[in-house]
């Protein structure tokens, strides 16, 4: 069952130039595998990761993640 979280992470990437999986997990500290994994929304990232990967895009966090009732 997936997390009640979705996101935007896969088109964040794709807004800012193309950034690969690879590229972004490097900036944020974690694997390439965990960001896929976060994209397929099989994977919930910690609060200190979700906000890493906002502030990557220059964006808040609820422009990332939705918490889905």
């Amino acid at each position: 069952m997936a997390p009640p979280i979705r996101n935007k992470v896969r088109v964040l990437r794709f807004g800012h130039g193309e950034m690969t999986q690879a590229d972004l997990a490097e900036r944020i500290g974690m694997t390439r595998q965990t960001v896929a994994a976060i994209e397929q929304n099989k994977y919930s990232p910690s609060l200190e990761a979700a906000f890493r990967i906002a502030r990557t895009f220059g964006v808040g966090i609820d422009d990332v993640f939705e918490w889905v009732d």
